[in-house]
């Protein structure tokens, strides 16, 4: 079996488990409930069973069988269910690329006393006062939450309480529009906390611009956007802070780990020019 019918199978295979155990009577919460879970789980296990095909290849490839799980036989009534298959993946992929990263960090991170947590999560953290940051932080945090610029958020747990101590923004892919999170991202090393960024297609990366974007050191962008952005890849990436993952994410868990320790011993040199490693 190939990747593209083995993604296929399982993209329909975890679906239609999903919608059938998924406690709910509302036919529109199981279906995104079960279009999440399907991108998610098939990513993953797709990724490992086939660990030399290019995670884009892969990533593409479950797009097709979601777009056909949407939209069934094409024909003219199906087109509209085309673009609104489209827009689905957009959104319920986004998301599951969000928990994708929390899930397979913390299971390597849970170990270090650190653990990722969503922005919804983190709200409700807040909001139940189980945030111990500062007031500064805790009036920091709150107004990303309403702009929903970042993801995910890295804590150090303290008897079932969290630290935050850094800022993840996840992507499926680089483009233009990503200059809008490089502000933010800058906002929040000024701010002494980690920002790093997580990518699935960084085939942008490959461009000067975008490279500049995130190391800095040009005449359009003098800073770093990024402490490190990484993207998930089987190539071999090591441009300055640009690197590359795989699916186990090892040198990922490796920099949180260490911008952990930093934050906690010297958060006031947490500047935009630190570096994980």
């Amino acid at each position: 079996m190939d990747f593209k019918e083995f993604c296929h199978k399982e993209y329909l295979r975890i679906y239609s488990e999903g919608y059938s155990n998924f406690k709910s009577k509302k036919s529109e919460d199981k279906r995104r409930y079960a279009q999440k879970k399907a991108i998610k789980d098939t990513s993953v296990n797709a990724m490992k069973k086939y660990p030399n095909v290019e995670p884009t290849n892969i990533w593409n490839t479950i797009y097709i069988s979601h777009v056909n799980n949407v939209s069934g036989v094409v024909d003219q009534e199906t087109i509209k269910n085309v673009i609104s298959a489209d827009n689905s993946w957009k959104k319920s992929s986004g998301h599951a690329f969000e928990e994708m990263v929390k899930e397979i960090g913390n299971i390597h991170l849970s170990a270090h006393n650190i653990n990722i947590l969503l922005q919804k999560e983190l709200n409700i953290e807040l909001k139940e006062g189980n945030i111990l940051n500062e007031v500064r932080d805790i009036s920091w945090l709150k107004e990303q939450i309403t702009t929903s610029i970042f993801d995910l958020y890295l804590t150090i747990v303290k008897n079932n309480k969290y630290l935050v101590y850094g800022c993840i923004q996840t992507k499926t892919s680089i483009r233009d529009r990503v200059t809008r999170d490089r502000e933010p991202s800058i906002n929040a090393m000024s701010a002494f906390f980690v920002s790093i960024a997580i990518v699935m297609n960084g085939s942008f990366l490959k461009l000067p611009k975008f490279q500049n974007m995130v190391n800095g050191n040009s005449t359009e962008f003098k800073l770093n956007g990024w402490h490190s952005m990484y993207v998930l890849t089987n190539e071999a990436i090591e441009n300055d802070r640009i690197k590359s993952i795989d699916i186990n994410m090892k040198l990922l868990v490796e920099d949180c780990i260490k911008g952990a320790k930093f934050w906690t011993e010297q958060r006031q040199w947490l500047r935009n020019e630190w570096r994980p490693s």
